[in-house]
């Protein structure tokens, strides 16, 4: 009850002014701002559309970049602007760390991993991972274990929803898929989530989930000190994030444990454990578990998101199923694959529309839609923003897929034939700082082929058995977590394909 209290108290104030003061803004496009609050009052009018808030505010902007005022001297910058995204990533990457104030919100769950390090803690880790990820074993490792869990659990589990006819979250399965599959990479470990026989397995991937919803929502308090009295009492959502945390850690430090005791007899060779441990610079039990940790969230959260919207996007746009399908034929004649075979690594090479059908659903929803930097000294961007020492810079991928100046007219459409070359029908990429959805510049993901491998391998195999209908034509409400998810799930019935 004092806590409400609390709140309240806070939040009054915000609107008074919201009411009685006259509203200013430096730029009539950008988000209003009104004395004392900033621009909080417009925040809290549309916590529940934030996306869709921020795209129609930078849309207006000229320069698709717009201040979102705090109260103090410290301001945020939000852009949509391939210039400056490019500035901040590459151009003065030195410039733009994560920050302290990013990386303390979710040090209690990523410690010092790579999505949540800078300087020489991430560059060491940077160049391990670099490395790893560009060599055929880890490439072969990974796969191996994506045609071992389509054949033997995402099929199965499919041929039983389309026998009983019942009603599937697709997300769900598709986290449970990504997330066994992200666990055997990390640490060779089968957590059986997508099965019936992983208990502990699905105890730590709930608490994973759970502890990735709430760390997230820090960053979209009011006031930040909100969370911090919670986290200080033991109170509410903080006590649930606690206890989420230490399931999560205890399941991972039981393993990292294991394998350094393992030593070199160990048989797990190949995952990304066994890999960090040999470098001894990063080779202590707490740097191991939270460079594995980083890595099941990229893995898990970020595959089954954007596979989650684009089976609905598929589902809107029976056409593109169409060329999918015809596509996966015309390989299947050229190989000689028999449906049910899982393609390998050339295969999939050859998927052209396929890939780009993938990338085109990234576009309009990118599984991290907003990304965040600090700002270590007095910056001017290239449309000529100013940015301030210590402030906040972000670029908003998910606006970025929604701006006219960007993509044309037709940016709001769902369209796979913007990235194939009219000429030969190959896959035409695009410029990272336009399309970052894998972000860009030193920070790129490192897993990005691993992703298409995972990706393109899941849709082809659902696709050529299974019809998936999703019902109703309106855009599920989005959740923002750590990625882009949906919320309530992505439910749909799944038929046999004739």
């Amino acid at each position: 009850m004092a806590l409400l209290i609390f709140i309240f108290l806070l939040c009054f104030p915000i609107f008074i002014f919201y009411i009685f003061f006259p509203k200013k803004s430096s730029s009539e496009f950008g988000f209003k701002s009104y004395p004392i609050v900033g621009s909080f009052p417009g925040l809290v009018i549309n916590r529940h559309r934030f996306l869709d808030w921020t795209v129609e505010t930078l849309s207006r902007c000229p320069t698709q970049t717009a201040i979102f005022r705090l109260p103090g001297k410290k301001q945020l910058i939000m852009t949509a602007n391939p210039s400056n995204v490019e500035y901040m990533l590459k151009t003065k990457f030195e410039s733009f760390p994560k920050g302290e104030q990013f990386t303390s919100v979710l040090e209690d769950f990523l410690g010092h991993g790579i999505f949540n390090s800078d300087g020489e803690m991430w560059w060491k880790q940077r160049k391990t991972a670099s490395y790893e990820f560009s060599t055929k074993s880890l490439r072969d490792f990974v796969m191996s274990n994506v045609t071992v869990e389509i054949n033997t659990r995402l099929v199965p589990v499919l041929v039983e929803a389309e026998t009983t006819g019942k009603l599937i979250d697709l997300q769900d399965i598709l986290e449970r898929f990504a997330f066994d599959n992200i666990c055997k990479l990390a640490f060779n470990v089968d957590s059986a989530c997508l099965g019936d026989d992983g208990a502990a397995g699905i105890n730590f991937m709930r608490a994973f989930e759970t502890a990735a919803t709430i760390i997230s929502q820090r960053f979209r308090s009011v006031a930040s000190c909100s969370w911090k009295i919670k986290k200080k009492l033991n109170i509410g959502s903080e006590r649930v994030l606690r206890e989420s945390i230490a399931t999560v850690h205890k399941f991972a430090d039981e393993i990292v444990r294991k394998r350094i005791d393992q030593g070199k007899s160990s048989d797990h060779k190949e995952d990304l454990l066994s890999r960090f441990i040999s470098k001894e610079e990063m080779n202590s039990p707490e740097i191991l578990r939270d460079i594995v940790i980083s890595f099941i969230l990229a893995g898990r959260d970020t595959t089954s998101s954007a596979l989650s919207w684009f089976f609905w996007l598929l589902s809107m746009h029976p056409e593109v199923e169409d060329k999918i399908l015809q596509e996966l034929n015309s390989i299947r004649a050229r190989t000689g694959k028999r449906i049910g075979e899982v393609y390998g690594f050339e295969h999939l090479k050859l998927m052209n529309y396929l890939h780009a059908a993938i990338t085109e659903s990234l576009r309009l929803y990118p599984p991290v839609p907003v990304d965040i930097k600090s700002c270590s000294e007095d910056n001017v961007l290239p449309d000529g923003t100013f940015v301030g020492k210590g402030w906040a810079l972000t670029y908003n991928a998910f606006a970025m897929g929604r701006m006219e100046s960007i993509w044309g007219k037709d940016c709001d459409r769902f369209d796979p034939e913007r990235w194939i070359d009219e000429t030969n029908g190959a896959f035409r990429g695009e410029n990272p700082y336009k399309f970052p959805a894998f972000h860009a510049g030193p920070r790129i993901c490192v897993g990005k082929e691993m992703a298409y491998i995972q990706m393109k391998s899941i849709v082809a195999a659902v696709l050529e058995r299974f019809v998936v209908e999703v019902p109703g034509k309106e855009r599920p409400e989005i959740l923002l977590s750590m990625t882009l998810r949906i919320r309530g799930g992505l439910f749909a019935r799944v038929h046999e394909r004739s």
